[in-house]
């Protein structure tokens, strides 16, 4: 038969074995004693959490990277996107953390789709493509400023997506198709003018010395020959071809 002082030993030794907790290095256990938070958060190793009298809350110090869901957004020129983003945040202190809020994975959560909507529709289309640098600092400050009070710290925000309407996306690609052709045009602009130019000045020096012209007709006859062509090509001044025009109508 056991003896009574057994049975309460075994039991003591149950109570002080499920008593003991063990926190990883990444965790902190906040404890409320009789309802009352204690001054200091526990952790890490072992501790001992005598139950009914304390109650323990397990809270990790890791990065927590958190989606959040996309968000329809009309910019501020009137533009319908779908917005999603990721949200990097941790838990700088675990007793403002648990005590604060009532969930604080939730809350920053909520915090960063509102976050996200407000400041993405005071802005234009193009800003939100191209200026994605600065709106994630934005959103970081404005989420980060809201979470301090829970003991979050709000790390970074990145915007990962922006989904745009077809009938937008079939217009922008016209403006940039629309945009290549008038580089194309201006380049090629360019190019009829500094080729202008060029001929002016050739034409200068050749006006200066006459003999400049019979020089390059001798260099086009053998450009000619060179590539084997039988046709030899003659030029004939224009001012010989006025003489014979003008003497005609004397006549």
């Amino acid at each position: 038969m056991i003896s009574p002082a057994l049975i309460v030993l075994v039991i003591i030794a149950l109570y002080v074995f499920s008593s003991i907790k063990i926190l990883n290095e990444y965790e902190r256990a906040v404890v409320f004693r009789l309802g009352k938070l204690l001054s200091q958060p526990k952790g890490p190793g072992v501790i001992l959490v005598f139950a009914p009298i304390d109650r323990m809350v397990r809270v990790s110090l890791r990065t927590i990277v958190m989606d959040v869901p996309p968000q329809d957004v009309i910019t501020r020129d009137n533009v319908s996107v779908k917005v999603n983003a990721v949200v990097y945040f941790r838990v700088m202190d675990p007793r403002r953390a648990i005590v604060e809020v009532e969930s604080f994975h939730y809350a920053t959560s909520q915090l960063a789709q509102t976050t996200l909507r407000s400041v993405l529709g005071q802005v234009e289309l193009d800003d939100l493509l191209s200026e994605r640098e600065r709106l994630n600092q934005q959103l970081q400050q404005i989420l980060d400023l809201h979470t301090d009070p829970w003991g979050i710290k709000v790390s970074a925000v990145e915007v990962k997506h922006v989904d745009l309407p077809p009938d937008m996306q079939r217009a922008m690609a016209r403006q940039a198709e629309a945009e290549r052709e008038k580089r194309a045009k201006i380049i090629h602009a360019a190019g009829e003018l500094e080729a202008s130019e060029k001929l002016a000045q050739a034409a200068a020096v050749i006006a200066t010395e006459p003999v400049t012209i019979t020089l390059r007709y001798l260099q086009t006859l053998t450009e000619i020959a060179s590539e084997k062509n039988s046709t030899i090509v003659f030029p004939l001044p224009i001012d010989f071809i006025s003489d014979l025009m003008s003497g005609r109508k004397r006549t």
